[in-house]
């Protein structure tokens, strides 16, 4: 598969054939489901927490006797059935993360570059060249590419002026190649990215 490499303007300059093997098939598609899953349950903080009825404070004198009142027998105001009581099986801390194979991973991304490349939503710009850290410079870069909806913008390595003009315009995100995975890849209405950045790409997918 061939990809338009364009400028920032928008014009086309040449051409670039994609490195790593387009999958055609479904192949590729649970590593996907597994990937992304892993990538939110890692994000949890897994820090939310109940008490039970042996750690709220209060409620160890009997409310009322037993036997006399005309009212139901209870043995502390703490009980799960009373308001403010302790909760049964409730949320405990806990570690949410789990664990993807290197290969599983590479796969995953693999599919999921695949399948946007095929819908079309990857772009391939020679160079992003910010000289000043402004906005109106950034915006005129996405109008120049005639981009809309959330995108996401890869490049070879971190630029300061990028991420400080990007960083005001709603739905759009910069990240860099080494760091970008499946769920990134599928999140975003469109990809963009510089030459060099879809060159690292290519050697981590072609990579055995």
């Amino acid at each position: 598969m061939k990809l338009k490499v364009v400028d920032t303007q928008g014009n086309p300059k040449d051409e670039h054939e994609v490195a790593f093997p387009i999958i055609e098939n479904r192949k590729g598609e649970h590593a996907v489901h597994e990937t992304v899953a892993a990538y939110l349950a890692n994000r949890r903080s897994g820090t939310a927490c109940a008490k039970t009825r042996a750690e709220v404070a209060g409620g160890s004198r009997k409310p009322w006797r037993q036997k006399g009142t005309g009212r139901a027998r209870h043995g502390s105001i703490r009980s799960p059935i009373w308001v403010g009581g302790g909760v049964v099986f409730g949320p405990r801390p806990r570690d949410y993360s789990k664990k993807i194979t290197k290969k599983t991973k590479k796969l995953a991304l693999r599919k999921a570059l695949s399948e946007r490349l095929k819908e079309g939503d990857v772009i391939v710009v020679e160079k992003i060249e910010i000289p000043e850290p402004k906005t109106r410079l950034f915006v005129d870069f996405l109008d120049n590419l005639q981009l809309e909806g959330t995108v996401l913008l890869v490049q070879e390595g971190s630029d300061k002026n990028l991420l400080l003009a990007a960083r005001n315009v709603p739905g759009v995100d910069v990240a860099v190649a080494e760091s970008l995975n499946a769920y990134d890849a599928l999140r975003y209405d469109k990809l963009v990215f510089t030459r060099e950045a879809f060159q690292k790409i290519e050697q981590r997918l072609c990579q055995s």
